[in-house]
């Protein structure tokens, strides 16, 4: 059993290595010498898909996109999408304006004044979004299937925002960054809800646009109700209660996706908010009627692992799909945090960086071991700023563009491509057993029967264990502040 292990290494000097780990040679009596130290495979017994990885494609994406130089935007689509890139196959784009977009719009500017959408307009996606979108795909082969998510309908059917109750650790607000709310007047921002008496019409917008998306050639097939389900951000959102959130799904949407014939076409996804009430949230909208108009349950990163929660869902509801639609870290790239970035200190870039991929390897391991079907990473690239977006402030992604034209890869993407290049489409988690917890594993099996094991170190220590795999071994080294992927052979 001869494997191919590939190392990235990032504190002390950011590498990425490879090298051959052969088998070694075992006496009659292995199982008593090997009783401790090892991780052991089980590759006959099988759980979830996992269907593949992506990323976001916002308005900012596209903007910055187009300011790079043509080889340079060759090279950024390769990278993520190429055959020696990331492999991403899913693309999360935005209905009518999000925070990440260069300034507020809708397709249609007030359909209270045009009831019949006549005035609906894609102008503003084709600005950015669609051009790089159609150049991703004129350069792959391999096909590509769109989730499109509303950050906030409409705001003429929206009611006033009302006073935020989020937490602000979890969003990045600072004092000083909130803009000044305006409390009597419906917004695209600060939160508010959609009327009731526009849910039908709320529901043919959504079908209009998904339409709209699938004539200019965009594979849609996916759609989530709305992003943040209870957050009243500053930016683009809008508040559901679950009961809301349900009659729309059952008594409007669902109908009007059926009458479209977009049923069973674009699969409708819940929640797309953080983990941590991705049971609750759920468990008060499916039901024996509205479980057939699902396709699963979205849910983002930002409240803390809550693998536990993902299991749950996932023994709750066995039918539906786990999706991480978003994630990133909450300060802009090449800058420590959003503190450090207004007054100054804190830890190094290095090591700001090392803990943000790492943060990323090990939310990924524990959602693959509890029964995540998709991944989509937040956006693709954002500037040195954490943006551009019309609100202040900015986070973080796995590749920074620069000013000139060009772009540069953080440590997040080499971390992620340790699943996303080597866990492929149509893969199955597998069973393992470990010797201790100083490691974060997880493994795959991959349609052509080759197995791939990831290994985070996050600890001080370098480490070293027996992998046994069907009573075969090898040796193999984890370094201290490692990420590692192992390749096997057909198992």
């Amino acid at each position: 059993m001869q494997a191919r292990q590939i190392t990235t290494y990032a504190v002390h000097s950011r590498a990425i290595t490879e090298e051959t780990v052969l088998p070694v040679t075992l006496e009659a009596d292995e199982p008593r010498h090997l009783e401790s130290g090892v991780i052991n495979l089980y590759p006959d017994i099988r759980y979830q898909e996992i269907e593949g990885f992506g990323g976001a494609l916002t308005d900012t994406v596209g903007y910055l996109y187009s300011k790079m130089t043509p080889e340079c935007k060759r090279q950024f689509l390769e990278a993520y999408f190429g055959e020696n890139g990331q492999h991403y196959r899913f693309l999360r784009m935005h209905i009518d304006s999000c925070d990440y977009s260069l300034d507020e719009y809708q397709a249609v500017a007030d359909p209270v004044a045009d009831p019949d959408f006549a005035t609906f307009t894609l102008a503003r996606d084709r600005k950015y979004m669609l051009p790089m979108l159609k150049d991703a795909m004129a350069m792959t082969a391999q096909p590509f299937s769109v989730l499109l998510s509303p950050w906030s309908p409409p705001r003429q059917w929206k009611t006033p925002p009302a006073r935020p109750r989020n937490d602000a650790s979890v969003y990045g607000g600072l004092p000083g960054f909130r803009q000044e709310i305006d409390y009597d007047h419906p917004s695209r921002c600060n939160g508010g809800s959609l009327k009731k008496e526009h849910y039908g019409d709320w529901a043919r917008y959504l079908v209009k646009y998904v339409q709209a998306y699938l004539d200019e050639g965009v594979p849609v097939t996916m759609l989530s109700l709305q992003n943040e389900s209870i957050a009243a951000t500053e930016w683009d959102s809008c508040v559901w209660t679950a009961a809301q959130q349900k009659e729309f799904l059952r008594d409007h949407l669902y109908p009007a996706f059926e009458a479209a014939g977009l049923a069973g076409r674009v699969g409708l996804y819940i929640w797309d908010h953080n983990k941590e009430r991705a049971v609750e949230y759920p468990r008060e909208i499916i039901d024996e009627t509205t479980c057939k108009m699902l396709e699963g349950i979205a849910f983002h990163w930002y409240s803390g692992d809550h693998f536990e929660a993902l299991r749950i869902a996932h023994e709750l509801f066995p039918d539906m799909k786990l999706m991480s639609s978003e994630c990133c870290a909450l300060h802009p790239p090449g800058q420590t945090s959003v503190f450090a970035a207004l007054f100054g200190g804190g830890p190094s870039v290095a090591e700001v960086d090392y803990r943000d991929a790492a943060a990323y390897a090990h939310d990924m391991i524990g959602n693959l071991n509890n029964g995540m079907n998709r991944w989509i990473d937040w956006n693709l690239c954002v500037d040195q700023n954490g943006g551009p977006r019309h609100v202040a402030s900015g986070f973080g992604a796995p590749v920074c563009a620069n000013e000139d034209g060009t772009w540069r890869k953080l440590l997040t993407f080499d971390y992620i491509g340790h699943f996303s290049r080597h866990i492929l489409p149509g893969a199955r988690r597998i069973a393992f057993s470990r010797c201790d917890d100083r490691v974060d594993v997880t493994a795959a099996r991959n349609p052509d029967g080759s197995v791939a094991v990831v290994l985070l170190n996050r600890g001080e220590a370098d480490l070293s264990y027996a992998l046994r795999l069907e009573g075969k071994v090898i040796r193999v080294s984890v370094p201290a502040h490692t990420l590692s992927t192992l390749c096997l052979p057909e198992a």
